[in-house]
């Protein structure tokens, strides 16, 4: 039923390969305190989850009016990387998940390649996903918009149409719905534990998840 349903399952990394938006997002929220910016957890899951660094520095230049010093993106990504060294952890049932697809797979991410081969370095995945990982380096507009996820179905040779996307922030599911794909959302990374999880009208993915150990099972039901 897999076959007949879907020929691609396009994976997100952050937050859904691996637990690392709760480590991001409160380091982001720490340093920027430095600066007088004040924001939570729930903002930073409606605004910022699944945009890359760049944007969401735009972002906090242009809603907050603060000024950061040219050195912040990359003694931010120092210590980001130091953290991740030491707490990064695989996504629960992920890599017996991976495992069982009978169908092509790859993912499609906002971080950076650096970041992307570190992380997937520090949890074993390196092997699963090498030749087929593709960044928002490699297109003209990151998420939401659907440039990202339609690359990667050209470069893996399958329809949009055709492809599943899984995802946990607004955003890529935003970019998921405009690239014409199925779109699930999971929601068991810790990042998103407690929040109001509700999506907005232009974000309602077809299905949510919360444990990767049912993830089989739902690939044989439509939705």
């Amino acid at each position: 039923m897999l076959r007949a349903m879907y020929d691609l399952v396009i994976f997100d990394c952050d937050g859904v390969l691996i637990d690392s938006e709760v480590i991001s997002a409160t380091m982001l929220m720490a340093e920027l305190a430095g600066y007088g910016v004040q924001m939570d957890m729930a903002f930073v899951s409606r605004h910022f989850l699944g945009r890359s660094y760049p944007t969401v520095l735009r972002e906090v230049r242009d809603t907050f009016g603060v000024t950061l010093p040219d050195r912040f993106e990359a003694d931010y990504r120092a210590r980001l990387l130091s953290a991740f060294q030491r707490d990064l952890a695989i996504m629960p049932g992920v890599a017996a998940a991976i495992a069982a697809l009978r169908v092509p797979y790859c993912l499609a991410t906002s971080s950076s390649p650096e970041r992307l081969q570190h992380s997937l370095d520090l949890v074993g995945l390196a092997d699963a996903f090498a030749g087929r990982s593709f960044t928002a380096s490699r297109v003209p507009h990151g998420k939401p918009a659907p440039d990202l996820f339609l690359l990667a179905a050209r470069e893996m040779g399958v329809p949009p149409a055709r492809c599943l996307v899984i995802e946990d922030s607004l955003t890529g599911i935003r970019a998921g719905l405009a690239a014409g794909m199925t779109v699930w959302r999971f929601t068991g990374g810790s990042h998103l534990k407690g929040l109001d999880l509700a999506p907005p009208p232009d974000a309602i993915p077809h299905r949510s998840f919360d444990d990767f150990a049912l993830f089989g099972s739902l690939l044989g039901r439509p939705g």
